[in-house]
């Protein structure tokens, strides 16, 4: 686990905060959906039709979304 601490003092875990970010991967219709929000306003949806790919997709984006979280508190910290 790496935790980072900020400038202002503040401990964050960039692999919690990428989780919750993401949702989890529900079947609507003959989809199976998830959500991903990036930014505050920027919130991207997902849709596969086989589970195995959805849940792997899942979880390579919350790796690259720990990454970001992690490049950008890099650049202020």
């Amino acid at each position: 686990m790496s935790i980072i601490e900020t400038n202002f003092g503040h401990k964050l875990d960039p692999k919690r905060i990428a989780i919750g970010s993401a949702s989890n991967v529900s079947k609507q219709g003959a989809f199976y959906v998830f959500q991903i929000r990036v930014d505050a306003d920027d919130i991207r949806e997902y849709s596969f039709s086989n589970q195995q790919r959805a849940v792997t997709m899942r979880a390579i984006l919350i790796g690259h979304l720990e990454n970001k979280i992690r490049q950008q508190n890099r650049k202020t910290a």
